[in-house]
């Protein structure tokens, strides 16, 4: 199809199911739409001035851009327009027609349909253009690239039922048009002093010069003189002294900057001094984006160069495991006209990247030390991201420690419990810090390995999944105190076992040697070894890894994403005092089949797949009717 001919285009499946939600869910808080619509014309101007720094004649004819808003009462129309970057026909059908977005799909299978939850989702995904549908019963788009002549202007236009239509036009000067025909109920906002006070409200902080029509009282008439007045201050929020901001104030810019409708969990403002100089104005989200798991692409921290736009790659001025903060970065020290690779490659760049790192760690400091429900919060949404911060920055690696936390076996079932802490309640004599970890805190507090730790009332830390697992190839001593996982090699609690569990521990080892060569004997290559323990008090036995060995769940997870690893063999350690153990140690008691129905248990209570799951169903069943039989026969 030409070109310049008119198309109908359908709306992707979650667009339509984004509009559907925007006017049904999102109604109650219908001013957001000029918010949102105002925001995003503040970014195309700064990507605008970014591009200007390359190319100057894209400035020439209008040095300073802003953004407008229009009412016309008789057609019922708000207009926001603005003298930004503008889109061609390709990106209008791209941006305006799908939601290329990471996290969409996770964002719509989490819609539970109950307005008020789903209400709070949509603020989290970030509701941007789509908003005008809360209003308007059709919107049109009239937007002309920056540096494309005035006939290759692109209209686009739908009344959000899934259709879009799309055809060239003319525009005098590159910029967007953004035309809201507002329906009939919603026409108490076509009002010059209702926008004004929503503006002024929503979006007061934006340093571009935000401009209305101007009135005047003429015989008792507002009289519209055609002129157009700024209504905001104009000023950039972050340059501000803080004395001068307030709280509401600090909260519209997040929404302004992160595009999330809920308010943030804290944030941090300073204006660095000294060798480089830069401000930081940097939040912590209350709800965690839909693309936190995007480790590539993330936009969350903007950089600006004395006051212009220079780019919002947060991986260049954050570490990835800091990629869920959002805000603003200011220099006044970095280069404008030199290429984005260049500037990512600047020493001046790295050291704004350090002290920013630096900063918002003493932030998460500040809300663990001074508010501790809201750190529980943030905790919660962003521990495990903060977690990958041990292998990726070693230079903060205590401070990232320190601000970590753990389920223990102290603890209840709460994620509350700091290494300090632990450290501060261990017992005379212990000098480690001991773990356990499983698919699940829940399963990890059941295992058997825990037995004689809790016997002796020692506090075990209860770690989970794969990132505790990677974690913890980190984190191995803290303060001077070894991390011990207890699964891993023969256990050794030092001065915290007494001298009679060591003597009776080399008794055992002694008396039940035939048992052990006849496991041996039965389990054969399938074990790397079979020994007597004294770590359990109720169960049987239980298994264990080398401590120089791969962890068994590590290798079931990277054989789950197709590598080649080799598989762990097994320790297996029975318990003496077991009544099934001991009765095994009898003449004649012990068969080949018990040997492997001790090692199958094991494995299934460290949530390991049995290998022959047939097998161990068929030995179960045949040690049961043997019991019944010989019950039958006394």
């Amino acid at each position: 199809m030409s070109e310049n001919k008119k198309e109908t285009l359908g709306f992707q499946t979650e667009v339509k199911q984004m509009l559907h939600l925007m006017v049904h869910s999102l109604y109650s808080n219908r001013e957001i739409f000029l918010r949102e619509l105002v925001s995003n014309a503040s970014d195309a101007i700064d990507k605008l001035r970014f591009a200007a720094i390359d190319n100057p004649s894209l400035l020439a004819n209008d040095p300073h851009p802003s953004i407008r808003v229009g009412v016309d009462e008789q057609k019922q129309e708000i207009t926001v327009s603005d003298d930004g970057i503008g889109m061609t026909r390709a990106e209008v059908i791209e941006h305006l027609g799908t939601i290329a977005k990471s996290g969409t799909r996770e964002f719509f299978a989490r819609l539970s349909g109950d307005q008020k939850k789903d209400s709070q989702l949509i603020g989290q995904f970030g509701v941007g253009f789509y908003s005008s549908f809360i209003i308007a019963d059709k919107v049109t788009v009239i937007t002309r690239k920056a540096g494309d002549p005035a006939e290759a202007a692109t209209k686009w236009e739908s009344n959000g039922e899934g259709e879009f239509t799309v055809e060239n036009t003319t525009r005098d000067h590159f910029g967007t048009d953004v035309i809201l025909s507002v329906k009939s109920e919603d026409r108490d906002l076509v009002s010059k002093y209702r926008l004004r006070t929503i503006l002024q409200r929503y979006s007061d902080h934006i340093s571009t010069p935000i401009l209305m029509g101007k009135d005047e009282y003429k015989d008792d008439k507002v009289i519209d003189t055609g002129e157009w007045e700024a209504i905001n201050t104009g000023a950039a929020l972050w340059a501000r002294p803080k004395n001068e901001i307030t709280e509401d104030q600090y909260k519209e810019f997040y929404h302004h900057v992160s595009h999330d409708s809920t308010d943030p969990l804290c944030w941090t403002h300073n204006k660095v001094e000294g060798k480089n100089e830069y401000i930081q104005l940097l939040y912590v989200p209350s709800a965690a984006p839909f693309d936190l798991w995007d480790r590539e692409n993330v936009h969350g921290v903007k950089l600006y160069v004395k006051r212009v736009f220079i780019m919002d790659d947060t991986n260049q001025l954050l570490p990835h495991y800091l990629r869920f903060i959002k805000g603003v970065i200011d220099s006044e020290d970095l280069p404008l006209n030199v290429s984005r690779e260049i500037l990512q490659q600047t020493r001046d760049l790295r050291i704004i990247r350090d002290g920013t790192t630096k900063r918002v760690l003493s932030m998460l400091e500040d809300l663990a030390a001074n508010r501790a429900s809201d750190y529980d919060k943030f905790w919660a949404l962003f521990g495990n991201v903060l977690k990958e911060g041990l292998g990726e920055d070693p230079t903060n690696k205590e401070r990232i420690a320190k601000l970590l936390r753990f389920v223990s076996t102290g603890s209840e079932g709460k994620a509350d419990v700091t290494l300090e802490g632990y450290i501060s309640r261990m017992k005379t004599g212990q000098d480690t810090v001991y773990y356990v970890i499983g698919d699940t805190p829940e399963a990890a507090a059941k295992s058997p390995l825990l037995e004689l730790f809790k016997k002796k009332d020692i506090e075990v830390l209860l770690l989970n999944g794969p990132i505790d697992r990677w974690m913890m190839q980190f984190l191995t001593e803290f303060q001077g105190k070894r991390l011990i996982n207890i699964a891993k090699g023969d256990l050794d609690l030092g001065d915290l076992a007494g001298k009679e569990e060591k003597e009776e521990k080399e008794k055992v080892q002694a008396e039940y040697k035939p048992l052990v060569d006849e496991f041996k004997a039965a389990l054969g290559d399938s074990v790397e070894d079979v020994r007597m323990t004294l770590r359990l008090t109720d169960s049987p036995s239980c298994i264990v890894t080398d401590p120089n060995g791969l962890d068994p769940a590590f290798v079931r997870m990277m054989k789950a994403a197709g590598q080649d690893v080799p598989e762990p063999k097994p320790i297996l350690e029975l318990n003496p005092n077991n009544p099934l153990v001991s009765r095994l140690k009898e003449q004649g008691a012990f068969s080949p089949e018990w040997a492997k129905l001790f090692l199958e248990q094991a494995q299934l209570l460290e949530g390991e797949q049995l290998k022959d799951p047939a097998g161990f169903i068929n030995r179960m069943n045949t040690m049961l009717m043997d019991t019944i039989g010989k019950k039958s026969v006394n």
